[in-house]
């Protein structure tokens, strides 16, 4: 599959987080349809309290059938590509909501059409005339119960992840932007190439640009390419938003655990709010630990719009890696 861009789309394209999509591949995880990988003790531990979500909700399990699935044989109105780039979950739902039932349906029996047989009260659940509404209620659920605890960090880990893949697109263009984001994507000759289903196929923007979504638990390469919502890519997020693992024992004898783990943090920018989220600290205490790295001369700020960035200089580097 490839997508056809012409120089209006460089323009047009952006970044956004999602805690809806988000959300959807947090539900693969934890049903255990995908691998946890990094989120192994993270899934392990929310994983009964989203068996007692799957009784009360049986769309969940359901879901199965049309989400989650390799190629595209999955539907998109359970978690519709946002609109902008940073949107609450709320509104993200009130839009899944608002999905037509005849919408939902067409999809619905498009990825059926696909799939092997499922059991009638599955078929019963998704033709339903409520099914948008069982989902978004489902969806809610594992929202309020499970992800949003985690949201602040895995929030930060995004938001660092678009800073830093944005300013490769804008500075450098597609090939740069693209070189590192998955083995599945390549840049060739004003396409991006994408090791999907439907070989052959090519998709134009035609100046509409493409919506890029990082992803802290999907680890493959994901698309909404259909004309009912934007164009967009999901991909693997850098850093995946795991815990930062301990620092090394002895630098933190030196410096302290919270600045040292600063200081392995910062192999990529973040904010001191980020930081917070990432740390499980709070913002003020974050903010002290900077300060006293920046004026030992480890970090350093550059500001960006109403943030500062903060990075390690080569010194920083130099400590963590000594």
């Amino acid at each position: 599959m490839a997508i056809e861009v012409v120089p209006q789309d460089l323009m047009a394209s952006r970044f956004a987080i999602s805690p809806l999509v988000e959300t959807m591949h947090a539900h693969w995880v934890l049903a255990g349809r995908f691998p946890a990988g990094v989120h192994a003790e993270w899934a392990a531990r929310r994983r009964a309290a989203y068996e007692r979500l799957a009784d009360e909700h049986p769309a969940l399990r359901a879901a199965a059938a049309i989400s989650g699935n390799a190629g595209d044989a999955n539907v998109s109105f359970i978690a519709p590509p946002p609109t902008a780039v940073d949107v609450p979950f709320e509104a993200e739902l009130a839009a899944m909501r608002a999905t037509p039932p005849a919408q939902a349906h067409a999809e619905i029996r498009r990825v059926l059409a696909r799939r092997p047989p499922v059991s009638p009260w599955v078929e019963e659940l998704l033709l339903g005339p409520a099914v948008v509404e069982r989902f978004a209620r489902a969806y809610e659920a594992l929202w309020r119960r499970i992800l949003s605890h985690d949201w602040p960090r895995l929030r930060a880990a995004l938001q660092r992840d678009v800073v830093h893949r944005a300013g490769r697109l804008a500075a450098y263009g597609w090939g740069t932007a693209l070189e590192d984001l998955s083995p599945q994507v390549r840049w060739r000759g004003g396409r991006i190439e994408l090791k999907l289903s439907a070989p052959g196929r090519v998709v134009r923007l035609d100046g509409r640009g493409l919506l890029f979504l990082p992803s802290s638990f999907l680890q493959r390469i994901g698309a909404y390419l259909e004309d009912a919502w934007p164009y967009a890519m999901i991909y693997p997020a850098r850093g995946t938003g795991a815990p930062a693992h301990a620092p090394d024992r002895h630098l933190a004898a030196l410096i302290g655990r919270s600045r040292a783990r600063i200081l392995a943090e910062l192999a990529e920018p973040a904010t001191t709010t980020q930081l917070a989220a990432l740390l499980g600290q709070s913002v003020g205490t974050t903010g002290g630990h900077v300060a006293a790295l920046r004026r030992t001369g480890l970090i350093a700020g550059t500001r960006t719009g109403r943030s500062v960035l903060y990075a390690r200089t080569p010194l920083g580097d130099a400590l963590i890696s000594g």
